[in-house]
């Protein structure tokens, strides 16, 4: 199983960011110690001191393949569920300083919660046209729609299959909106798909 995340994906994140458009799609993986179920709590870890929320729609690949043509790839996915990309934001900046990769800034222990998936069948959605939300201390930090992608869900899976096999179970994060924010210890974080919580961590 790999995960697999979409960045700049969202025009208003990139300008919170100070980031420029890609010309093509944007992803990095983290490893599967990086999955957490999205109902544990989140635990601070002593190796940084800036620690960023990035909510997102995560798709779940439903079988393999490869080089999938854009027009066939939603017969590649059923479900949806939403995750929180954590990032260590003050070693992701001194590493893109230098030039570097910084996989540890996102593939640390415990980055990637993830809620139970749903049925897009059952949702009554199309999936690019589905909201979804942040409440951080019962306040809401970020609001998005997927119509509001840079890149659909199709391209991006057409995209990545180009050049890295899907297979069954493969996780997608597909971009986080504005609102991108920090953490501390005794926060809360609660994500919801449409009006559903889907997803409820304590910052410990």
């Amino acid at each position: 199983m790999k995960i697999l995340c979409i960045g700049r994906n969202y025009t208003e994140h990139i300008r919170e960011l100070g980031n420029e458009v890609p010309e093509d799609i944007v992803f990095f993986l983290k490893p599967d110690t990086a999955l957490t179920k999205g109902d544990e709590d989140f635990y601070y870890p002593d190796f940084s001191d800036d620690i960023h929320y990035e909510c997102e729609v995560v798709v779940k690949i439903d079988k393999t393949g490869k080089c999938i043509p854009v027009e066939y790839a939603k017969n590649y996915y059923s479900q949806i569920a939403l995750g929180i990309d954590y990032t260590l934001r003050d070693i992701q900046s001194k590493y893109k300083s230098k030039g570097l990769p910084w996989t540890l800034a996102k593939g640390f222990d415990y980055s990637a919660p993830v809620s139970d998936f749903v049925l897009l069948k059952d949702l009554g959605k199309d999936i690019q046209n589905i909201n979804f939300s942040l409440k951080k201390n019962s306040e809401t930090v970020q609001d998005g729609n997927t119509a509001y992608m840079i890149h659909t869900v199709d391209e991006i899976i057409a995209y990545i299959s180009r050049f890295i096999t899907l297979k069954t179970g493969d996780l997608i994060f597909t971009g986080t909106p504005s609102g991108v924010g920090q953490i501390a210890k005794g926060d809360v974080l609660e994500a919801y798909l449409e009006d559903k919580l889907m997803l409820k961590q304590t910052v410990k």
